[in-house]
Protein backbone atom coordinates (compact mmCIF):
# COMPACT_ATOMS: atom_id res chain seq x y z
CA UNK A 1 0.00 0.00 0.00
CA UNK A 2 1.70 2.85 -1.06
CA UNK A 3 2.27 5.96 1.31
CA UNK A 4 -0.38 8.54 -0.55
CA UNK A 5 -3.30 5.57 -0.48
CA UNK A 6 -2.46 5.72 3.17
CA UNK A 7 -2.87 9.22 3.42
CA UNK A 8 -6.46 8.85 1.31
CA UNK A 9 -7.22 6.30 4.05
CA UNK A 10 -6.52 8.92 6.72
CA UNK A 11 -8.59 11.74 4.93
CA UNK A 12 -11.78 9.73 4.68
CA UNK A 13 -11.51 8.16 8.18
CA UNK A 14 -11.12 11.98 9.38
CA UNK A 15 -14.12 13.17 7.63
CA UNK A 16 -16.09 10.02 9.21
CA UNK A 17 -14.93 10.89 12.47
CA UNK A 18 -16.08 14.29 12.33
CA UNK A 19 -19.20 13.76 10.80
CA UNK A 20 -20.47 11.42 13.70
CA UNK A 21 -19.38 14.00 15.96
CA UNK A 22 -21.40 16.58 14.28
CA UNK A 23 -23.89 14.39 14.54
CA UNK A 24 -24.72 14.84 10.65
CA UNK A 25 -25.01 10.81 9.59
CA UNK A 26 -23.77 9.66 7.03
CA UNK A 27 -21.06 7.49 9.18
CA UNK A 28 -21.76 4.43 7.38
CA UNK A 29 -20.74 5.76 3.73
CA UNK A 30 -18.93 9.19 3.81
CA UNK A 31 -15.71 7.58 4.48
CA UNK A 32 -16.13 4.95 1.77
CA UNK A 33 -18.06 7.36 -0.71
CA UNK A 34 -14.89 9.70 -0.07
CA UNK A 35 -12.36 7.05 -0.48
CA UNK A 36 -13.66 5.81 -3.71
CA UNK A 37 -13.63 9.14 -5.37
CA UNK A 38 -9.97 9.50 -4.45
CA UNK A 39 -9.05 5.92 -5.25
CA UNK A 40 -11.83 3.85 -7.46
CA UNK A 41 -9.54 0.66 -6.74
CA UNK A 42 -9.79 1.36 -2.98
CA UNK A 43 -11.99 -1.83 -2.19
CA UNK A 44 -9.49 -4.09 -4.28
CA UNK A 45 -6.59 -2.63 -2.42
CA UNK A 46 -7.81 -2.83 1.42
CA UNK A 47 -9.19 -6.29 0.32
CA UNK A 48 -6.22 -7.89 -0.20
CA UNK A 49 -5.36 -6.98 3.69
CA UNK A 50 -7.62 -9.77 4.71
CA UNK A 51 -5.61 -12.97 4.81
CA UNK A 52 -8.25 -14.82 5.44
CA UNK A 53 -10.01 -13.20 2.70
CA UNK A 54 -13.73 -12.37 2.95
CA UNK A 55 -17.27 -13.59 2.75
CA UNK A 56 -20.05 -11.94 1.04
CA UNK A 57 -23.94 -12.06 1.60
CA UNK A 58 -26.11 -11.04 -0.29
CA UNK A 59 -30.13 -11.56 -0.90
CA UNK A 60 -33.60 -9.75 -1.38
CA UNK A 61 -34.81 -10.58 2.05
CA UNK A 62 -32.36 -11.66 5.29
CA UNK A 63 -29.12 -10.36 4.26
CA UNK A 64 -28.25 -8.24 7.25
CA UNK A 65 -29.52 -10.47 9.50
CA UNK A 66 -28.09 -13.80 7.81
CA UNK A 67 -24.36 -11.49 7.89
CA UNK A 68 -25.22 -10.75 11.80
CA UNK A 69 -25.35 -14.36 12.37
CA UNK A 70 -22.27 -15.07 10.69
CA UNK A 71 -20.29 -12.69 12.51
CA UNK A 72 -22.12 -14.03 15.98
CA UNK A 73 -21.15 -17.52 15.00
CA UNK A 74 -17.28 -16.29 14.00
CA UNK A 75 -17.11 -14.88 17.31
CA UNK A 76 -18.21 -18.20 19.53
CA UNK A 77 -14.94 -19.19 17.67
CA UNK A 78 -12.76 -16.50 18.79
CA UNK A 79 -12.47 -14.63 15.44
CA UNK A 80 -13.94 -10.99 14.80
CA UNK A 81 -14.64 -10.10 11.34
CA UNK A 82 -14.00 -6.94 9.30
CA UNK A 83 -17.95 -6.29 8.82
CA UNK A 84 -20.33 -3.52 7.88
CA UNK A 85 -22.69 -4.12 10.59
CA UNK A 86 -24.92 -1.08 9.96
CA UNK A 87 -25.97 -2.37 6.67
CA UNK A 88 -24.97 -0.09 4.82
CA UNK A 89 -24.68 -2.68 1.15
CA UNK A 90 -22.98 -0.80 -1.40
CA UNK A 91 -19.35 0.05 -2.29
CA UNK A 92 -19.42 2.75 0.13
CA UNK A 93 -20.50 1.08 2.63
CA UNK A 94 -18.17 -1.95 1.92
CA UNK A 95 -15.76 0.75 1.42
CA UNK A 96 -16.32 2.29 4.98
CA UNK A 97 -15.63 -0.85 6.85
CA UNK A 98 -12.35 -1.57 5.14
CA UNK A 99 -11.41 2.05 6.46
CA UNK A 100 -12.53 1.79 9.70
CA UNK A 101 -11.87 -1.73 11.07
CA UNK A 102 -9.03 -3.84 11.18
CA UNK A 103 -8.70 -7.74 11.06
CA UNK A 104 -7.69 -10.53 8.97
CA UNK A 105 -10.90 -11.85 7.46
CA UNK A 106 -13.73 -9.40 5.94
CA UNK A 107 -17.87 -9.91 6.39
CA UNK A 108 -19.76 -7.81 3.96
CA UNK A 109 -23.61 -7.88 3.61
CA UNK A 110 -23.95 -6.82 -0.13
CA UNK A 111 -26.97 -5.40 -1.97
CA UNK A 112 -28.37 -7.49 -4.50
CA UNK A 113 -27.67 -5.32 -7.72
CA UNK A 114 -24.20 -4.69 -6.45
CA UNK A 115 -22.95 -8.25 -5.90
CA UNK A 116 -21.00 -8.40 -8.99
CA UNK A 117 -18.91 -5.10 -9.09
CA UNK A 118 -18.18 -5.97 -5.40
CA UNK A 119 -17.27 -9.98 -5.79
CA UNK A 120 -15.08 -8.38 -8.51
CA UNK A 121 -13.28 -6.05 -6.76
CA UNK A 122 -13.01 -8.41 -3.54
CA UNK A 123 -12.14 -11.55 -4.83
CA UNK A 124 -14.57 -13.76 -2.05
CA UNK A 125 -13.46 -16.71 -0.20
CA UNK A 126 -16.99 -17.50 -0.15
CA UNK A 127 -20.18 -16.13 -0.93
CA UNK A 128 -23.89 -16.81 0.42
CA UNK A 129 -26.78 -16.45 -2.11
CA UNK A 130 -30.02 -16.66 0.25
CA UNK A 131 -33.10 -16.14 -1.78
CA UNK A 132 -33.86 -13.83 -4.47
CA UNK A 133 -37.92 -12.31 -4.35
CA UNK A 134 -39.89 -9.69 -6.11
CA UNK A 135 -38.88 -6.43 -4.53
CA UNK A 136 -38.13 -2.75 -6.18
CA UNK A 137 -38.83 -3.60 -9.80
CA UNK A 138 -38.57 0.15 -10.27
CA UNK A 139 -34.56 -0.67 -9.63
CA UNK A 140 -34.14 -3.72 -10.01
CA UNK A 141 -36.42 -4.97 -12.76
CA UNK A 142 -37.52 -8.19 -12.37
CA UNK A 143 -36.37 -11.00 -10.83
CA UNK A 144 -34.92 -13.10 -13.89
CA UNK A 145 -32.31 -10.54 -15.04
CA UNK A 146 -30.65 -10.44 -11.14
CA UNK A 147 -30.72 -14.20 -11.28
CA UNK A 148 -28.62 -14.00 -14.86
CA UNK A 149 -26.64 -11.93 -13.22
CA UNK A 150 -25.86 -13.96 -10.86
CA UNK A 151 -25.51 -17.00 -12.74
CA UNK A 152 -22.48 -15.12 -14.77
CA UNK A 153 -20.67 -14.57 -11.22
CA UNK A 154 -21.31 -18.31 -10.11
CA UNK A 155 -19.85 -20.03 -13.61
CA UNK A 156 -16.86 -17.16 -13.42
CA UNK A 157 -16.12 -18.24 -10.00
CA UNK A 158 -16.95 -21.45 -9.70
CA UNK A 159 -13.78 -23.49 -8.08
CA UNK A 160 -11.74 -20.11 -7.11
CA UNK A 161 -14.76 -19.24 -4.89
CA UNK A 162 -16.87 -21.38 -2.28
CA UNK A 163 -20.74 -20.90 -2.69
CA UNK A 164 -23.49 -21.53 -0.07
CA UNK A 165 -26.73 -21.71 -1.95
CA UNK A 166 -30.40 -21.92 -1.06
CA UNK A 167 -31.52 -25.28 -2.40
CA UNK A 168 -34.86 -24.31 -1.58
CA UNK A 169 -34.86 -21.10 -4.25
CA UNK A 170 -35.24 -22.83 -7.90
CA UNK A 171 -33.74 -19.34 -9.04
CA UNK A 172 -30.62 -19.10 -6.59
CA UNK A 173 -30.39 -22.95 -6.20
CA UNK A 174 -29.67 -23.13 -10.12
CA UNK A 175 -26.78 -21.08 -10.19
CA UNK A 176 -24.38 -23.63 -8.67
CA UNK A 177 -25.16 -26.27 -11.52
CA UNK A 178 -24.00 -26.42 -15.01
CA UNK A 179 -25.70 -27.29 -18.12
CA UNK A 180 -25.56 -31.02 -17.33
CA UNK A 181 -27.39 -29.87 -13.95
CA UNK A 182 -23.94 -31.50 -12.13
CA UNK A 183 -22.96 -29.28 -8.88
CA UNK A 184 -20.15 -27.03 -9.75
CA UNK A 185 -17.18 -27.11 -8.09
CA UNK A 186 -17.21 -25.79 -4.82
CA UNK A 187 -20.83 -25.49 -4.27
CA UNK A 188 -22.50 -26.27 -0.97
CA UNK A 189 -26.51 -25.73 -0.34
CA UNK A 190 -28.95 -25.70 2.44
CA UNK A 191 -33.05 -26.28 2.71
CA UNK A 192 -35.12 -26.82 4.57
CA UNK A 193 -36.55 -30.61 5.69
CA UNK A 194 -39.66 -30.22 7.85
CA UNK A 195 -42.93 -30.81 5.69
CA UNK A 196 -45.00 -29.97 9.16
CA UNK A 197 -43.93 -26.48 8.25
CA UNK A 198 -44.93 -25.99 4.46
CA UNK A 199 -47.68 -23.63 3.88
CA UNK A 200 -51.36 -24.82 2.95
CA UNK A 201 -51.13 -23.75 -1.02
CA UNK A 202 -49.10 -21.44 -2.78
CA UNK A 203 -49.29 -18.17 -2.11
CA UNK A 204 -50.00 -15.10 -3.80
CA UNK A 205 -46.76 -13.70 -3.79
CA UNK A 206 -45.09 -16.68 -5.57
CA UNK A 207 -42.50 -15.80 -7.75
CA UNK A 208 -40.58 -18.35 -9.30
CA UNK A 209 -43.18 -20.16 -11.55
CA UNK A 210 -41.21 -21.18 -14.59
CA UNK A 211 -38.04 -23.14 -14.88
CA UNK A 212 -34.79 -21.18 -16.13
CA UNK A 213 -33.31 -23.92 -17.86
CA UNK A 214 -36.62 -24.25 -20.40
CA UNK A 215 -39.75 -22.52 -19.33
CA UNK A 216 -41.84 -24.80 -18.17
CA UNK A 217 -44.23 -24.18 -15.11
CA UNK A 218 -42.63 -25.72 -11.94
CA UNK A 219 -44.04 -28.75 -10.30
CA UNK A 220 -44.21 -27.99 -6.38
CA UNK A 221 -44.31 -30.93 -3.66
CA UNK A 222 -44.64 -28.15 -0.91
CA UNK A 223 -43.25 -24.08 -0.25
CA UNK A 224 -42.14 -22.98 2.77
CA UNK A 225 -41.62 -19.04 2.33
CA UNK A 226 -42.94 -17.53 -1.29
CA UNK A 227 -41.11 -19.54 -3.64
CA UNK A 228 -39.00 -21.76 -1.71
CA UNK A 229 -40.02 -25.21 -1.23
CA UNK A 230 -39.28 -28.55 -3.20
CA UNK A 231 -39.76 -28.31 -6.27
CA UNK A 232 -38.71 -29.83 -10.18
CA UNK A 233 -39.48 -29.58 -13.38
CA UNK A 234 -41.74 -31.80 -15.04
CA UNK A 235 -39.64 -31.11 -18.48
CA UNK A 236 -36.04 -30.97 -17.81
CA UNK A 237 -36.00 -32.52 -14.48
CA UNK A 238 -34.13 -29.18 -12.77
CA UNK A 239 -35.23 -29.96 -9.47
CA UNK A 240 -34.21 -28.94 -6.07
CA UNK A 241 -30.81 -30.40 -5.29
CA UNK A 242 -30.00 -32.66 -2.31
CA UNK A 243 -28.97 -30.01 0.74
CA UNK A 244 -25.71 -30.73 2.46
CA UNK A 245 -27.45 -28.46 5.56
CA UNK A 246 -30.91 -29.12 6.49
CA UNK A 247 -33.13 -28.31 8.76
CA UNK A 248 -35.57 -30.74 10.94
CA UNK A 249 -38.03 -30.70 13.86
CA UNK A 250 -38.65 -26.92 13.51
CA UNK A 251 -40.78 -25.64 16.35
CA UNK A 252 -42.06 -21.99 15.81
CA UNK A 253 -42.65 -20.04 19.00
CA UNK A 254 -44.55 -16.85 17.92
CA UNK A 255 -42.00 -13.57 18.94
CA UNK A 256 -40.26 -15.98 21.59
CA UNK A 257 -38.05 -17.21 18.91
CA UNK A 258 -37.58 -21.12 17.06
CA UNK A 259 -35.73 -24.83 17.63
CA UNK A 260 -34.64 -26.56 14.80
CA UNK A 261 -32.20 -29.66 14.62
CA UNK A 262 -29.71 -29.02 12.02
CA UNK A 263 -27.92 -31.83 9.59
CA UNK A 264 -24.24 -30.98 8.61
CA UNK A 265 -21.88 -32.51 7.37
CA UNK A 266 -19.84 -32.60 10.29
CA UNK A 267 -22.47 -33.62 12.56
CA UNK A 268 -26.04 -32.82 13.75
CA UNK A 269 -26.78 -30.14 16.57
CA UNK A 270 -29.62 -28.42 17.62
CA UNK A 271 -30.61 -25.04 17.55
CA UNK A 272 -32.05 -22.77 19.70
CA UNK A 273 -33.03 -19.48 17.85
CA UNK A 274 -33.81 -16.38 19.62
CA UNK A 275 -35.38 -14.52 16.11
CA UNK A 276 -38.83 -15.95 15.44
CA UNK A 277 -40.07 -17.05 12.05
CA UNK A 278 -39.07 -19.70 9.72
CA UNK A 279 -37.80 -16.86 7.75
CA UNK A 280 -35.01 -16.36 10.37
CA UNK A 281 -34.56 -20.61 10.33
CA UNK A 282 -33.57 -20.01 6.53
CA UNK A 283 -31.50 -17.45 7.54
CA UNK A 284 -29.80 -19.74 10.46
CA UNK A 285 -29.37 -22.62 7.90
CA UNK A 286 -27.35 -19.96 5.55
CA UNK A 287 -25.32 -18.67 8.05
CA UNK A 288 -24.67 -22.26 9.51
CA UNK A 289 -23.62 -23.06 6.23
CA UNK A 290 -21.13 -20.26 5.76
CA UNK A 291 -19.56 -20.60 8.97
CA UNK A 292 -18.82 -24.68 8.75
CA UNK A 293 -17.30 -23.23 5.58
CA UNK A 294 -14.96 -21.24 7.47
CA UNK A 295 -13.78 -23.88 10.00
CA UNK A 296 -16.38 -22.95 12.69
CA UNK A 297 -17.25 -26.38 14.37
CA UNK A 298 -21.47 -26.87 14.27
CA UNK A 299 -20.93 -26.88 18.54
CA UNK A 300 -19.71 -23.62 18.01
CA UNK A 301 -21.69 -22.42 15.20
CA UNK A 302 -25.02 -23.28 17.44
CA UNK A 303 -23.85 -20.98 20.00
CA UNK A 304 -22.97 -17.82 17.91
CA UNK A 305 -26.66 -18.56 16.55
CA UNK A 306 -28.55 -19.17 20.14
CA UNK A 307 -26.56 -15.74 20.82
CA UNK A 308 -27.23 -13.39 18.00
CA UNK A 309 -28.81 -10.09 18.17
CA UNK A 310 -31.59 -8.92 16.11
CA UNK A 311 -29.91 -5.93 13.65
CA UNK A 312 -32.29 -2.92 14.28
CA UNK A 313 -35.63 -3.38 12.53
CA UNK A 314 -35.34 -7.19 12.07
CA UNK A 315 -37.31 -7.78 15.37
CA UNK A 316 -35.68 -5.46 17.26
CA UNK A 317 -37.84 -4.29 20.23
CA UNK A 318 -37.46 -1.14 22.00
CA UNK A 319 -39.18 0.73 24.88
CA UNK A 320 -40.85 3.73 24.28
CA UNK A 321 -42.84 5.90 27.32
CA UNK A 322 -43.20 2.03 28.91
CA UNK A 323 -44.72 0.26 26.30
CA UNK A 324 -42.34 -2.58 24.35
CA UNK A 325 -42.08 -1.64 20.70
CA UNK A 326 -41.21 -4.66 18.69
CA UNK A 327 -40.42 -3.75 15.00
CA UNK A 328 -40.16 -5.42 12.01
CA UNK A 329 -39.20 -4.28 8.77
CA UNK A 330 -41.67 -5.11 5.74
CA UNK A 331 -40.65 -4.24 1.89
CA UNK A 332 -41.91 -6.65 -0.52
CA UNK A 333 -44.63 -9.41 -0.52
CA UNK A 334 -42.83 -12.36 0.71
CA UNK A 335 -41.14 -10.66 3.60
CA UNK A 336 -44.23 -9.15 4.63
CA UNK A 337 -46.50 -12.73 4.58
CA UNK A 338 -42.99 -14.10 6.96
CA UNK A 339 -44.24 -10.69 9.17
CA UNK A 340 -47.30 -11.27 9.11
CA UNK A 341 -47.52 -15.03 9.52
CA UNK A 342 -45.34 -14.73 12.96
CA UNK A 343 -48.03 -11.95 14.20
CA UNK A 344 -50.86 -14.53 12.99
CA UNK A 345 -49.09 -16.88 15.61
CA UNK A 346 -48.96 -14.04 18.22
CA UNK A 347 -52.34 -13.57 17.84
CA UNK A 348 -53.22 -16.66 19.50
CA UNK A 349 -52.39 -14.97 22.92
CA UNK A 350 -54.64 -11.77 22.05
CA UNK A 351 -55.60 -9.17 19.75
CA UNK A 352 -52.37 -7.16 18.28
CA UNK A 353 -51.45 -3.02 18.56
CA UNK A 354 -49.83 -2.23 14.78
CA UNK A 355 -48.03 0.62 14.00
CA UNK A 356 -47.55 0.05 10.12
CA UNK A 357 -45.37 3.00 8.16
CA UNK A 358 -45.71 3.05 4.17
CA UNK A 359 -43.07 5.30 2.25
CA UNK A 360 -42.53 5.16 -1.45
CA UNK A 361 -38.82 6.99 -1.55
CA UNK A 362 -36.36 5.72 -3.73
CA UNK A 363 -35.12 2.93 -1.30
CA UNK A 364 -38.18 1.83 -0.76
CA UNK A 365 -39.23 1.49 -4.21
CA UNK A 366 -41.67 4.15 -6.11
CA UNK A 367 -44.28 1.88 -6.83
CA UNK A 368 -46.30 0.35 -4.04
CA UNK A 369 -48.76 -1.81 -5.54
CA UNK A 370 -47.14 -4.85 -3.77
CA UNK A 371 -49.14 -4.55 -0.42
CA UNK A 372 -52.26 -6.17 -2.68
CA UNK A 373 -49.59 -9.35 -2.94
CA UNK A 374 -49.19 -9.26 0.92
CA UNK A 375 -51.34 -11.44 2.52
CA UNK A 376 -52.86 -8.64 4.96
CA UNK A 377 -55.77 -10.59 5.66
CA UNK A 378 -54.25 -12.28 8.59
CA UNK A 379 -54.84 -9.14 10.41
CA UNK A 380 -58.21 -9.27 10.14
CA UNK A 381 -60.00 -10.39 13.11
CA UNK A 382 -56.72 -10.60 14.68
CA UNK A 383 -56.10 -6.50 15.51
CA UNK A 384 -57.23 -4.14 18.28
CA UNK A 385 -55.76 -1.33 17.01
CA UNK A 386 -53.69 -0.17 13.86
CA UNK A 387 -52.17 2.73 12.81
CA UNK A 388 -51.23 3.75 9.33
CA UNK A 389 -48.36 5.92 8.78
CA UNK A 390 -45.90 7.35 6.04
CA UNK A 391 -46.11 8.76 2.94
CA UNK A 392 -48.88 6.28 1.72
CA UNK A 393 -50.90 5.73 4.91
CA UNK A 394 -53.99 5.96 3.39
CA UNK A 395 -53.19 3.51 0.60
CA UNK A 396 -52.42 1.59 3.90
CA UNK A 397 -55.50 1.81 5.19
CA UNK A 398 -57.40 0.99 2.11
CA UNK A 399 -55.30 -2.21 1.77
CA UNK A 400 -56.27 -2.63 5.01
CA UNK A 401 -60.28 -2.15 4.62
CA UNK A 402 -60.20 -4.47 1.78
CA UNK A 403 -58.36 -7.84 4.06
CA UNK A 404 -60.97 -7.16 6.32
CA UNK A 405 -59.59 -5.21 8.93
CA UNK A 406 -62.80 -3.11 10.08
CA UNK A 407 -62.48 0.55 10.05
CA UNK A 408 -63.08 1.48 12.95
CA UNK A 409 -59.82 -0.35 13.78
CA UNK A 410 -58.15 2.22 12.13
CA UNK A 411 -56.45 5.37 12.38
CA UNK A 412 -54.64 7.25 9.60
CA UNK A 413 -51.98 9.87 10.73
CA UNK A 414 -48.74 10.52 7.78
CA UNK A 415 -46.32 12.04 10.60
CA UNK A 416 -43.89 9.43 11.77
CA UNK A 417 -43.37 10.78 14.96
CA UNK A 418 -46.88 11.46 15.83
CA UNK A 419 -48.87 8.50 14.58
CA UNK A 420 -45.92 6.60 16.90
CA UNK A 421 -47.30 8.40 20.10
CA UNK A 422 -50.24 7.74 19.04
CA UNK A 423 -49.99 4.48 18.85
CA UNK A 424 -47.66 4.19 21.66
CA UNK A 425 -50.82 6.24 24.00
CA UNK A 426 -53.25 3.88 22.53
CA UNK A 427 -51.66 0.05 22.62
CA UNK A 428 -52.94 -2.10 25.12
CA UNK A 429 -49.48 -3.65 25.85
CA UNK A 430 -47.02 -4.48 22.96
CA UNK A 431 -46.97 -2.62 20.20
CA UNK A 432 -45.65 -3.70 16.71
CA UNK A 433 -44.35 -1.70 14.10
CA UNK A 434 -44.10 -2.42 10.68
CA UNK A 435 -42.25 -0.13 8.87
CA UNK A 436 -40.64 -0.14 5.13
CA UNK A 437 -37.01 1.09 4.70
CA UNK A 438 -37.06 4.79 4.82
CA UNK A 439 -39.74 4.81 7.22
CA UNK A 440 -37.31 2.01 9.42
CA UNK A 441 -34.76 4.70 8.78
CA UNK A 442 -36.88 7.84 10.29
CA UNK A 443 -38.25 5.89 13.27
CA UNK A 444 -34.53 4.72 14.09
CA UNK A 445 -33.65 8.26 13.96
CA UNK A 446 -36.41 9.68 16.20
CA UNK A 447 -35.74 6.54 18.73
CA UNK A 448 -32.20 7.79 18.77
CA UNK A 449 -33.34 11.85 19.35
CA UNK A 450 -34.84 10.75 22.02
CA UNK A 451 -32.39 8.47 23.26
CA UNK A 452 -34.09 5.27 23.32
CA UNK A 453 -31.62 3.67 20.69
CA UNK A 454 -27.98 4.28 18.83
CA UNK A 455 -27.80 6.21 15.79
CA UNK A 456 -27.95 3.70 13.35
CA UNK A 457 -24.81 4.60 11.84
CA UNK A 458 -23.44 3.69 15.08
Amino acid sequence: MSAGFRAKVAVARAAGTLSRRTGRGGGTTLPGRLLLRMAPDAISVLGARLERGATIVSATNGKTTTAGMIASALRAAGRDPVHNRAGSNMDRGVATALIEQEGDEGLFEVDEAWLPTIAAALEPRQVVLGNLFRDQLDRYGELESLADEWAALVAERAGATAFCLNADDPLVADLGRDESLATRPGVTYFGVEDASQALPELQHAHDAKHCRRCGHPYSYARSFVGHLGHYECPKCGAGRPDPDVRATAIELDGMDGSRFTAQTPAGEVSVNLPLPGLYNVYNALAALTAALGLGVTPEQAARGLESVEAAFGRVETIEVSGVPVSILLIKNPAGANEVLRTLRLEAERGPLDLWIALNDGIADGRDVSWIWDADFEHLAGSARRITCSGTRAPEMAVRLKYAGVDPSLLAVEESIERSLDQAVAAADGRLFALPTYTALLELRTLLADRGLAEEYWR
